[in-house]
């Protein structure tokens, strides 16, 4: 096996990569704007031509104080149902100082073996100017070997009167060897009031 180096030793020097040298590129697929939607579905683009899939959301601003979730479909989207086993922690300040930076895990808001739709932001407040961001990694959905991993991290602002930003880890996977074709974004009550969810393919 041949080894490929640089042209030079420093990589401040460095004037040309060789061809096997290669990194990561986001490629957009396609951008969806939430307003006063019941949900946000991803039914076309997630397929095999990208091993990970990364889903961005950009301000999202429920209608009222809920949680903003998602699922997965091995159907195209006629049904949101995929059995799932997750992790869930978050940290936590609040705008006064009166509840100092927490770590906790949250047996609450993890899932085991459910069909359930998961939790990414919890409790996101819907005071005219907060809201929620974050992202999802989805690894090789088109599997039809493996179950499907991901994770996810987010920040919004957590309803009650302290204006709590909250910073949540979710990880987990879904338990199918289907190929999972289609996702779901939704708040637990009430709609998506505004937002912005983009889906890219990692080549």
């Amino acid at each position: 096996m041949s080894v490929l180096f640089a042209n030079n030793n420093s990589m401040s020097a460095i004037t040309t990569v060789p061809s096997g040298v290669g990194g990561g590129s986001m490629n957009l697929i396609s951008t969806q704007t939430a307003s006063s939607s019941s949900t946000v579905s991803f039914t076309s683009g997630i397929d095999s031509t990208y091993k990970e899939y990364i889903f961005k959301f950009i301000n999202i601003h429920g209608s009222a104080d809920a949680n903003f979730t998602f699922n997965m479909s091995v159907d195209g989207g006629s049904n949101y149902n995929v059995t799932k086993t997750t992790t869930y922690f978050n940290s936590a300040h609040s705008e006064d100082d009166s509840s100092e930076a927490q770590l906790e895990y949250r047996t609450s808001d993890d899932l085991a073996q459910s069909t359930n739709f998961q939790i990414l932001h919890k409790s996101t407040d819907s005071g005219n100017d907060d809201c929620g961001v974050g992202y999802l990694h989805l690894f090789d959905p088109s599997s039809t070997t493996f179950v499907k991993h991901f994770f996810s991290v987010n920040n919004y602002v957590s309803s009650g009167a302290n204006g709590t930003s909250k910073n949540s880890y979710i990880d987990g996977y879904g338990n199918t060897t289907s190929a999972v074709n289609a996702v779901q974004f939704k708040m637990s009550s009430g709609n998506i009031d505004s937002g912005i969810i983009k889906l890219y393919g990692i080549s």
